[in-house]
């Protein structure tokens, strides 16, 4: 065994409360939106907007998100399961044994949470007619951050984690084996700040001079940094062991070319999103 591989054996459970357990993966999704919010609210702070604006497009985008992420995991990872128990689609309890045990939501998938999150963010331009490209802008700023500590909380679950590897930067992720694995989740979060941190650096240059330049950039280096580590992940499910690209690269294709074709076509985008967001009155 290589004694510079770290062994990982974190319970993911912190504690209960009565029979309810508090996970780590909970608490760090939690703290990503929170870092998340906060550092869109510093852009609305910067641009002398409303605060009032974004507490309300947050709850669009905290219901959207979940909402996404598990419809997505239930649809695209686990449907032949949920077809038969669509009430666990919504309800955090599993049928075990004949009775409905609290099991929380295990399953949540982060190319349903993106397509949830765009929907809740159009129907609410649509609600209060306010620029959607705009509002793209600003969101990506923090949605990155969510990512990355989702990933922290994958990592603290032992989960999507990568294939076997004889490197020196290996984990073996004692609760499920004893193998040395690419850490991909930390691959994946370390992707996503890098991200972020190209994200601010073009909002703050003053060059973005339309709107939808940051988002775009935001779809191909998000979904990018996805398809290609998962060339170092695990599948997640049985069916992906056949196909030659698996699920969650077949899911960040459309995204990718999303982004780039938003980009290119830029232009043509003009006018589209152009308002004065200070006017915006939130009831």
């Amino acid at each position: 065994m290589n004694l510079a591989v770290m062994v990982w054996d974190v319970d993911p459970e912190i504690f209960k409360i009565g029979s309810v357990p508090i996970r780590y993966y909970g608490v760090l999704f939690a703290l990503g939106l929170i870092l998340g919010y906060t550092a869109v609210k510093t852009v609305f702070n910067k641009e002398k907007i409303d605060i009032k604006y974004l507490d309300k497009l947050l709850i669009y985008i905290i219901v959207g998100t979940v909402a996404g992420a598990r419809l997505g995991h239930c649809l695209f990872y686990d449907f032949e399961y949920y077809k038969n128990h669509i009430l666990e689609i919504f309800i955090p309890f599993q049928e075990i044994n004949g009775s409905y045990t609290f099991v929380g939501f295990q399953g949540l998938a982060s190319h349903g949470g993106a397509i949830g999150v765009l929907l809740a963010i159009y129907l609410f331009c649509r609600k209060y007619k306010v620029g959607v490209f705009w509002v793209l802008d600003r969101i990506a700023l923090g949605v990155p951050i969510a990512g990355a500590f989702i990933r922290f909380g994958n990592f603290m679950n032992s989960e999507i984690y990568g294939k076997p590897t004889s490197g020196t930067w290996g984990v073996i992720f004692a609760q499920d084996d004893m193998i040395a694995r690419h850490p991909t989740q930390l691959y994946e979060a370390l992707g996503y700040l890098l991200s972020c941190v190209f994200l601010w650096v073009l909002y703050k240059s003053n060059k973005v001079k339309s709107n939808g330049v940051i988002f775009s950039w935001f779809l191909i280096l998000m979904f990018t940094t996805r398809f290609i580590l998962e060339f170092f992940k695990e599948n997640q499910v049985e069916f992906e062991q056949d196909m030659l690209l698996n699920m969650g690269q077949w899911l960040s294709i459309p995204f990718i070319v999303i982004g780039a074709g938003l980009l290119i076509f830029q232009s043509k985008l003009k006018g589209v999103s152009e308002f004065d967001p200070r006017n915006l009155k939130v009831e």
